[in-house]
């Protein structure tokens, strides 16, 4: 071999190697499938000077081929099948073994499906498939359409397009691995998501008197509607629970729940929690944060203490309420949002209204339908049913088995007016169980201000019967 001919050679491994570094930098820029192939066969144009190429993948059936990226075909051939056996593509995909045509007009094999020739118009022209093979598996097929050139050194060109289909057996790897995981996540929120319209069914409310059962009533009433819901009681009725009743029995049960305090967050934060902010807002604004209402599209939010909000955040919840659009703190693009508002409040909101501290438009925005909570202490016949049910969920929790509460535990707890609400009795009930040490919860177990009228604003009553 003379010097120009050594120097030839090694210019090719060069220029081949230089192609697989490019390659293998394409594939590792993008977790897209389609474009890290797509970039594949881009390069393999400008530098192997294909005309055409593709890569098929099987099909999840495993009788069939698709074709996932193609280079230099008419658009309608992107839809092209092969039968696993069919043509020199299935052929490929069913032995694991390259094929190579070096004139193309030679070989009844080449169905020429794809119109890559024109035998009257185009030069002879060369055929090259490469199986992508991984752990003895077929992945899918490698195939290049090159102009033909007799002096071509077939078994080099083989060579070099195993490794090159080598390198895409990462990209294809990687990406079935991804389709995986999230396949995984998707199956493990379907569970999630099917425990959650479990736990917030209307049968896990608590509740056998009247007033409960309207509010079921009303809740089954408007739970498929995507109406604004306002609920209204005293803190600890359970407001939050009968929203995610409503949320999780909706059509947008799949889709976010997003709660939000509106009397925990600071009025210089509220505005930035909800509605995001843009990177450089502010001087601690190092990336672009979504707020609540992005993080819920396609939910619920639900929206506590709505009557805690400042009149000026009233004002741009009114727009999000009418217009479903926003924007971000620091930005000016608007951003669109499908969101339905569950409020809840224990405030008087008609009063104030009337003392300027409620806007009336919002009020009415929010108040499309209504539902009540009635406090505990008007619902007496519904403590011991939510007093057994605490029993058992904390029992279980702290691995206490409790069979019972005991008759004068039970009168405690009727007698009681529970300021608190369900909230209370269901923390004087995990306290209870805390410290009973046998099958059965008795007065003793219960807090102090059970145990003594005065403390609890009952007064015993006197009889001379």
């Amino acid at each position: 071999m003379s010097v120009d001919d050594t120097h030839e050679e090694s210019s090719r491994v060069l220029n081949k190697l230089s192609i697989l570094v490019e390659i293998n930098n394409a594939i590792g820029r993008t977790f897209d499938l389609k474009e890290s192939l797509l970039a594949t066969l881009k390069i393999l144009q400008k530098s192997y000077h294909i005309r055409s190429g593709a890569v098929f993948l099987t099909d999840e059936d495993g009788v069939s081929l698709f074709m996932a990226a193609s280079i230099g075909y008419r658009e309608e051939i992107t839809k092209t099948k092969y039968r696993l056996g069919e043509g020199l593509t299935g052929r490929i995909a069913e032995t694991g073994k390259p094929i190579i045509v070096p004139q193309v007009s030679k070989e009844p094999l080449f169905l020429n499906r794809m119109a890559s020739w024109n035998p009257e118009t185009d030069r002879e022209q060369s055929f090259i498939g490469m199986p992508i093979i991984l752990d003895y598996t077929t992945l899918g097929v490698l195939i290049i359409n090159l102009p033909y050139n007799q002096k071509r050194d077939f078994e080099s060109a083989k060579k070099f397009l195993l490794l090159v289909a080598s390198a895409l057996v990462q990209a294809i790897r990687l990406d079935q691995i991804r389709r995986r995981d999230r396949r995984q996540l998707l199956e493990e929120s379907a569970k999630i998501q099917d425990k959650l319209k479990d736990e917030f069914s209307f049968q896990n409310i608590i509740g056998n008197s009247h007033e409960m059962r309207e509010v079921f009533e009303k809740v089954m009433q408007v739970a498929r509607a995507d109406t604004t819901v306002l609920i209204r009681g005293e803190s600890g009725t359970g407001k939050e629970l009968i929203a995610q009743a409503i949320h999780y029995n909706s059509l947008r049960a799949n889709k976010p729940f997003i709660r939000v305090n509106c009397a925990a967050i600071p009025e210089t934060l509220i505005e930035t929690e909800f509605f995001g902010h843009e990177k450089g807002a502010f001087t601690d604004a190092k990336v672009q944060r979504k707020g609540r209402f992005e993080m819920a599209n396609g939910g619920t939010i639900f929206m506590d203490e709505i009557g805690d909000l400042s009149p000026m955040t009233q004002v741009k919840l009114l727009r999000v309420l009418q217009e479903q659009e926003f924007e971000r703190v620091g930005g000016s693009e608007s951003v669109k949002v499908d969101v339905r508002v569950i409020a809840a409040t224990n405030a008087n909101l008609e009063e104030n209204m009337k003392k300027n501290k409620f806007r009336e438009d919002l009020y009415y925005r929010l108040n499309v339908f209504s539902i009540f909570l009635p406090p505990l202490r008007e619902r007496p016949t519904d403590i011991l049913l939510l007093a057994d049910h605490f029993m058992l969920k904390y029992g279980r929790k702290h691995g206490k088995p409790i069979k019972r509460i005991s008759t004068p535990a039970i009168d405690m707890l009727r007698q009681y007016h529970w300021p608190g609400n369900v909230r209370e009795l269901e923390n004087c009930i995990e306290r209870a169980v805390l410290v009973c040490n046998d099958q059965v919860i008795h007065s003793y177990h219960l807090p102090p201000t059970l145990q003594t009228a005065e403390s609890s604003g009952t007064i015993p009553r006197l009889s001379l019967d």
